[in-house]
């Protein structure tokens, strides 16, 4: 089984946690990249998250810059922030882009405190010919503290950890 890490992350929050699951999964790991950047300073967190309500009331699809292959690929492991209760827009933006069927999704997303808004589910809805695994749901502050550990027993619950050649 072949694995795999996308992620999109504007404050590296989610970005350290897919680091953590590409390293104890022999994942390649690969950033969601938008044309449009986002502010990735925290202190103009107010502002990111207008316009993040701005792309989710107009149902905007942010365009992805990076080529994202998925074909050699088995496990996807998918990682983002939650933004307004919900997946960041760019998100709709990679279930409209590349087809998952007969792949293996495993969520894995940051919150201050909506745990996964019913993001899995939406993916589920998104991705009928694929299997969803149960996601992780880790909290921003726990995320930067370090979760190794967290990661690891999640992954052995999922066994997936080994890669196979």
């Amino acid at each position: 089984m072949k694995n795999l890490v996308l992620y999109f992350s504007v404050y590296k929050t989610t970005k350290a946690v897919a680091t953590e699951i590409a390293k104890q999964t022999d994942a390649d790991l690969v950033e969601i990249e938008p044309v449009k950047p986002y502010d990735g300073d925290r202190s103009h967190y107010n502002a990111l998250a207008r316009y993040a309500k701005k792309e989710h009331d107009e149902d905007m699809r942010p365009a992805i810059k990076n080529k994202i292959d998925i074909s050699g690929y088995d496990n996807i492991f998918i990682g983002y922030p939650m933004w307004w209760y919900t997946f960041p827009m760019i998100i709709y933006t990679l279930f409209d882009e590349l087809d998952f069927s007969g792949k293996t999704i495993i969520p894995f997303n940051t919150h201050m405190g909506s745990s996964d808004g019913g993001t899995y589910r939406t993916i589920a809805e998104l991705e009928p010919n694929a299997k969803i695994l149960k996601g992780l749901p880790i909290e921003m502050s726990e995320a930067e503290r370090g979760c190794a550990d967290k990661v690891e027993k999640w992954l052995n619950s999922l066994k997936v950890k080994e890669r196979s050649a």
